[in-house]
């Protein structure tokens, strides 16, 4: 490939071009805000969008807060080039974060009134007629008191440990012939985990009272517990009593070397354990909480008041607003959609499909069934010899672990790469791999050699046929877990292709045996070869930029943080190519900075599905090269500490379906925001005379969506 021009240098990296991608991943999470406070969007959506705004910081302190208090333990100084160190990034980050969930607290206030117009209500336990009152008591008394288990603190007690993101209760109690402040004790109590902890008020007086009342209405868990302390203390005066919520550092390294540790699986399972014992990052507290109890908890859990202690209107812990989901008000919530199937699918005829011609699937809008008959159809097919494949997050409850067990049961050769060390997926990663060691399936946990997680998609099949043994592939964007491909944006290609045949099956051997020098015809594999592709096919583009083509760049990713790839992107607007950039979540690159990223556009997708695909457009590549979807974003560990598989889009017609889908996202005025140079946000508004454009409405209307390319 041609090299670019030698008189533009690579931009300098510095706090004017490189944006904090925690700061950056900050206003992500203020979009995925924007939907919950967005009127259009269905009422209890918008609930499903304030929990998942919740969650998302828990995860955020969990793991990229986490890595920066330890940072900040180090006097070391940074050398990121955004040029924060990690003390004034702590601060920085609190104060946008304190400024996001006031925010949130008035959104869920609004929503909670609109949701009691129609019915729904959250509810204090104050508001309840003495009468139902008493049976919420009834309730408490029978199924939540059991499981209730309160630890006193004192001179024989030490503070218990406090596990991570439970929820807790502080409790000042005297004793009834107590005076003064003499025998004042204090008491942790755990909200239990196993219950709801929203309290279905409606089912509670079904059961208790044959009451048919109050449909729809809920009382937090732990307000029904405060409200009936004095059963747990008999002899003691309840003084106060506030909830707390702790968040600890949750991020494993897996990449240690200890020799006592004999496998990786035995390296998850101890890190499972040591997961709940990790420092705190935060404690939080509700905002009226007495200076005592506050006291108290910041001195038992050590951490800073002015860093980690956050005061929060109304409930903790609000991703568990998750549960409203199963509030039965269809007109409440997002209209039902059916992923179609491809034309002419037939599970038991998937193969003769696969010959016919490459298959493109978009999911959700494609349904996945079709991925789960490829797995299906060879577990069962006589004529199958071998199954390969790599699963990252697979769900609780997977079709595709099945048919895998299957085969085996059918005497099929099964191989499969388990990523154990999938965040937050690793304990159930870990059961699936023992039920297939368990059927003699060939289960390996990573490169031997290579100690980072394996992140591509691929599966294989190897099958006897008439003219000899032929082999069908399939590589996507997304994980092999049918929840997920209800809710996520991916792409999948269903292909026979003997080149990509090739590379699959190179790859395998390079995961499972000992091949360092692989190399490969039609994939970009990480870590070895998918960085130094990336920039030589942007290198391509600026080249052919300087001689005076049209030339340009499209990408769609879910983060953009890597250096290298940032100052190309920088050096492709300096020589004129047009570079469009669709990056759901943080980006460190700046856009529209004058004589650096002028021809740089960034935009940000959020609505009803997760943006989870990622398509490589180079203009000027040739045919075989001008198309990619793959597993990974460009981000340092996408691009040089993991296993991920880039693939080219071969067939002219299926490259014509993907453009399709990129001029949609494109066009998109409804769903898109566009990063400024100051790192904010703004929504993209239709034009005068522009008719409104839902990319993802599209989508469900037609998968490959909008014909021309703007």
């Amino acid at each position: 490939m041609a090299t670019p021009a030698e008189d533009i240098p690579l931009p300098e990296l510095n706090p004017q071009t490189y944006f904090n991608r925690e700061l950056s991943w900050i206003e992500f999470n203020r979009r995925v805000l924007a939907m919950a406070q967005d009127e259009s969007v269905p009422l209890l959506e918008r609930v499903k969008f304030l929990a998942i705004f919740s969650n998302n910081l828990d995860e955020f302190y969990m793991v990229r807060v986490a890595s920066v208090h330890d940072k900040a333990k180090v006097p070391v100084p940074s050398a990121r080039p955004d040029g924060y160190q990690p003390g004034p990034l702590l601060a920085e980050i609190r104060n946008h974060v304190i400024e996001l969930v006031a925010q949130q607290r008035t959104a869920m206030r609004e929503i909670f009134a609109k949701m009691a117009d129609e019915g729904i209500r959250v509810m204090e336990i104050s508001q309840l007629e003495p009468a139902h009152r008493e049976i919420i008591r009834e309730y408490f008394h029978g199924e939540i008191f059991p499981v209730l288990t309160p630890l006193a603190v004192d001179h024989v007690h030490p503070f218990p440990f406090i596990s991570n993101l439970s929820l807790n209760l502080a409790i000042w109690l005297k004793r009834s012939n107590g005076h003064g402040n003499q025998d004042t004790e204090f008491v942790r109590l755990k909200v239990p985990e196993a219950l709801p902890r929203l309290v279905d008020i409606g089912k509670v007086l079904r059961r208790y009272a044959n009451d048919s009342s109050m449909k729809d209405s809920f009382l937090w868990m732990e307000d029904v517990i405060s409200d009936n302390l004095d059963s747990l203390f008999p002899g003691m005066r309840v003084l106060e009593q506030y909830p707390f919520r702790v968040t600890r550092d949750a991020d494993v390294d897996y990449e240690q070397e200890d020799e006592d540790v004999g496998s990786m699986s035995a390296l998850i399972e101890e890190s499972l354990k040591e997961r709940r014992f990790g420092s705190v990052v935060r404690l939080s507290v509700p905002d009226n909480i007495s200076e005592r109890t506050l006291k108290q908890l910041i001195k038992q859990l050590g951490v800073e008041p002015e860093r980690d202690v956050y005061l929060i209107d109304g409930a903790l812990g609000a991703s568990s607003l998750f549960e409203l989901s199963s509030v039965d008000r269809p007109e409440l919530k997002y209209p039902i959609f059916v992923p179609r199937l491809p034309d002419n699918f037939s599970e038991h005829d998937i193969f003769s499909a696969i010959r016919k011609g490459d298959i493109l699937l978009h999911h959700p809008y494609d349904s996945f069934v079709p991925v789960e008959a490829f797995f299906r159809a060879a577990a069962r097919d006589p004529d199958t010899l071998a199954i390969k494949a790599t699963l990252y997050r697979v769900g609780k409850n997977s079709p595709i672990v099945e048919a895998l067990l299957e085969a085996r049961d059918n005497d099929k050769q099964v191989a499969v790469l388990v990523e154990l060390k999938a965040r937050f997926d690793e304990e159930n990663n870990l059961e699936w791999a023992r039920q297939l060691e368990h059927k003699g399936v060939h289960v390996t946990y990573g490169v031997e050699e290579l100690p980072v997680k394996t992140h591509a998609k691929v599966a294989l099949v190897v099958r006897r046929e008439n003219d000899g043994v032929r082999r069908y592939i399939h590589l996507g964007t997304g994980n092999y877990n049918a929840g997920t491909a209800r809710l996520y944006t991916d792409l999948g290609i269903l292909t026979c292709n003997n080149e990509i045949a090739d590379d699959v099956s190179k790859l395998f051997n390079r995961l499972t045996g000992y091949a360092p020098a692989t190399t490969y015809n039609r994939l970009l594999v990480a870590p070895e070869h998918l960085h130094a592709s990336i920039i030589a096919l942007i290198d391509n583009e600026i080249a052919a930029a300087r001689a005076g083509k049209d030339a340009r760049l499209i990408f769609k990713m879910n983060q953009l943080e890597e250096d290298v790839v940032i100052q190309k992107l920088y050096q492709a607007s300096q020589a004129d190519v047009r570079v469009d950039l669709i990056v759901r979540g943080l980006s460190c690159l700046v856009p529209g900075i004058p004589g650096v990223s002028d021809n740089i556009m960034l935009h940000s997708h959020i609505g009803r599905f997760l943006e989870h695909s990622r398509i490589f457009y180079f203009q000027n590549a040739p045919a075989a090269k001008r198309l990619y979807l793959g597993s990974a974003d460009l981000m340092r560990r996408n691009l040089l500490n993991r296993v991920e598989v880039v693939f080219p889009v071969l067939e002219s017609r299926l490259q014509k379906g993907v453009m399709r889908i990129l001029a949609t996202y494109l066009q998109d005025n409804q769903l898109a925001w566009q990063m400024l140079s100051d790192g904010n946000y703004e929504r993209v508004e239709p034009r005068k005379g522009e008719e409104p454009l839902n990319s993802q409405m599209v989508f469900m209307e037609d998968s490959f969506g909008v014909q021309s390319m703007p």
